[in-house]
């Protein structure tokens, strides 16, 4: 099978890129670099754009024979997106109907999207299934809801078969320490700690500490990129064989706190680092924990990386021998 990922150079998408040269033919990345990083895909073919660019796409489509395609090309970032919804819905919404509109000209009819669990908004419960109401509450979470109800029209109208995958916290890197996250700039917990420890920044930020929760910091679910890779793949093969869409969550089903994460960290590294508490960030709900039985009953689906000192010691263990990412 002839596959394409569109952002492929990026966090997730370069962890599913080395997962992937062990079942496609041929593997074809495409990346603008805003974000992602050439050395993360290492030899693999590297063409640079972007994904709303609907002659190159056409082009790549049609060169390559491509069978199907993974699509990470979005910006986001929550809090950039509220204050330049202009860039999100142009890069996350206007480029990726071009992108569709390749796939449907070229007849390429498999996509499995990266999209989030931003797309439910506040939690009414919890774990959030897939059945939970999607009311989102960010100009990023919406872009993803819309990319989604765009794929079920392309769905109805072109036979465009796709799975969407609602990730909660990816976390962690590949085990062999080659690829991590590098991020720049750096947002997500669990990096953000592992580099305070490092002495690789000043401090760290809990926003808010007056949640109603264990240790009033708020609870996530964290899922290791790995488990992530393996999903996607799972999501190929099943709409290669049913010719059926779906949507599924993934997370562990466990909730950590941010003193949790913090805890584990500094019980990995010995290093405790400067802690400061900031009033919390609007729109940040008080726990998001998933509910991924679904994709574990009907793709058999389970997380290898289920206890937090371990998806936080593979970040570690790329840090640590990557202090500065991929730009040595």
């Amino acid at each position: 099978m002839n596959i394409l990922v569109a952002g492929g150079a990026g966090y997730i998408g370069s962890h599913l890129v080395k997962e992937l040269q062990n079942v496609a033919d041929k593997l074809v990345v495409l990346d603008d670099l805003s974000t992602g990083h050439r050395d993360s895909i290492g030899n693999i073919e590297l063409v640079i754009g972007s994904s709303g660019n609907k002659a190159l796409v056409t082009n790549i489509l049609r060169t390559n024979n491509i069978d199907a395609v993974f699509y990470f090309a979005a910006h986001s970032l929550v809090g950039e997106s509220m204050s330049n919804p202009g860039k999100y819905l142009r890069n996350n919404i206007s480029f990726a109907i071009e992108f569709l509109e390749s796939m449907v000209e070229c007849g390429v009819r498999y996509m499995v999207f990266s999209s989030s669990a931003a797309v439910y908004g506040e939690p009414a419960f919890y774990p959030i299934t897939e059945e939970h109401p999607t009311v989102p509450t960010n100009v990023y979470g919406a872009t993803k809801l819309i990319f989604e109800e765009m794929l079920d029209w392309y769905d109805r109208i072109y036979g465009l078969k796709y799975v969407s995958l609602r990730y909660f916290n990816a976390a962690g890197a590949d085990q062999s320490g080659q690829i991590g996250e590098d991020h720049k700039p750096e947002t997500h917990l669990i990096p953000l700690v592992v580099k305070a420890c490092m002495g690789l920044s000043e401090k760290i930020i809990i926003y808010g500490n007056d949640y109603p929760t264990k240790d009033g910091t708020c609870v996530r679910d964290y899922i290791h990129v790995s488990d992530l890779a393996r999903a996607h793949i799972l999501a190929l093969k099943y709409i290669i064989a049913s010719d059926q869409s779906k949507i599924y969550n993934l997370g562990n089903g466990t909730g950590y706190s941010v003193n949790d994460v913090i805890a584990s960290t500094i019980k990995i590294t010995g290093k405790k680092p400067k802690i400061e508490v900031a009033p919390r960030r609007p729109g940040d709900p008080a726990v998001l924990v998933a509910s991924s039985k679904k994709i574990a009953n009907e793709l058999g689906w389970n997380p290898e990386y289920i206890k937090l000192e371990d998806i936080i010691y593979s970040a570690w263990n790329w840090h640590k021998n990557n202090p500065s990412g991929f730009q040595q």
